[in-house]
């Protein structure tokens, strides 16, 4: 697998007019690069199946090459490499890849923004959200093909939080929104490499971990280095998409867009049981991290915060407030809705 050094060294001596040039058609083969957020044990599971899945059935017309989290740019620097065509697809949140969009902040996980896994699919495909991405990213020359919801958003630490006051000082690799919120809170949002994470909880450089449920920690190797799950969570999904250059999938033939659509809806699909499933087996079942709680009266404090934050955002922009207001008017429905889409 061509790694990050490799890859730009060899881009480089090409020069910038090659690193812009389109993908590669050799014997008439179409070929996209697509790098992921994810590392190699997770990218098993939220993605390569759907793209070995295209892989198979695009055939002689059409393959994908998958690359892992920062293994051509970093994470970080995504959405400039696809916009230029140096990578021709990406799979991230719009926060992670540092997108020069209205839209970013709301990428990832915007807190509690969601309870539900469910609810990010709805919330962008019946209440509008998949138009104001759409027209968002056609402003960049980006496409958004698709976005989906990954799992909850707690807290793996290496010390026990069972209140707030145990968030103070916590040195906490996060997502840029999510630390930006709760950094109210005491928690040090710190940025680092994906495949860092483990051995800087081990070092002491971090005491703990937001960016994932229980899911991934014992997937990629968290729960190995962590003592303690919070189970009050952030958010109760990320929020994330399928993105392309916008010239790359304009030259892409109608059937080959429609088969990237079905094989994304696939991946979509895949991660809504994997991750529900996940999050409950674990929780009752796994032996690794020991489950901690903080009182419902008091995480109150959190969730009235986010919506002072939601208000903040809002402000910023008429995107942004476009993009808050259909948040609250899609929790306030879920509210009278009832059960079993809101308790209480």
């Amino acid at each position: 697998m061509t790694t990050r050094r490799k890859f730009l060294t060899s881009a480089g001596a090409a020069g910038a007019a090659t690193l812009a040039a389109p993908a590669v058609h050799a014997q008439s083969t179409i070929t996209w690069r697509l790098q992921t957020y994810a590392g190699p044990a997770l990218a098993e599971h939220v993605i390569k199946p759907s793209i070995d899945n295209f892989n198979r059935i695009a055939g002689d017309q059409m393959q994908i090459e998958l690359f892992f989290a920062d293994q051509l740019v970093p994470t970080g620097e995504l959405f400039r490499a696809m916009q230029k065509g140096t990578i021709d697809a990406v799979q991230s949140d719009d926060d992670s890849m540092a997108s020069p969009t209205e839209v970013t902040v709301f990428g990832g996980y915007f807190p509690f923004a969601s309870r539900y896994s469910l609810d990010v699919p709805v919330l962008f495909n019946q209440y509008g959200l998949n138009e104001i991405w759409d027209a968002e990213y056609s402003k960049v020359g980006v496409k958004h093909i698709s976005a989906g919801a990954w799992d909850p958003c707690h807290f793996a630490t290496k010390d026990p939080i069972n209140s707030l006051a145990d968030l103070q000082g916590k040195r906490v690799f996060t997502f840029p929104t999510a630390g930006r919120f709760m950094a109210q809170f005491g928690v040090v949002p710190v940025t680092l490499p994906w495949e860092d994470i483990e051995v800087a909880v081990q070092t002491g450089e971090l005491d703990g971990i937001a960016w994932s449920g229980i899911t991934e920690d014992y997937t990629v190797g968290w729960a190995d280095v962590t003592n303690y799950f919070l189970t009050n969570n952030i958010s109760g999904a990320w929020a994330g998409s399928f993105f392309a250059n916008m010239d790359r999938w304009n030259e892409l033939p109608e059937n080959l867009q429609t088969l990237l659509r079905v094989c994304m809806d696939q991946s979509h699909y895949y991660r809504q049981w994997w991750y529900w499933g996940g999050e409950a087996a674990l929780r009752v079942n796994g032996d690794k991290m020991q489950l901690t709680t903080i009182p419902d009266a008091e995480w109150q404090t959190v969730e009235d915060a986010a919506h002072v934050f939601w208000d903040e955002i809002a402000a910023e922009s008429e995107v942004k407030a476009q993009v808050v207001e259909i948040f609250k008017q899609y929790n306030a429905d879920m509210v009278k809705a009832g059960r079993p889409y809101r308790y209480g």
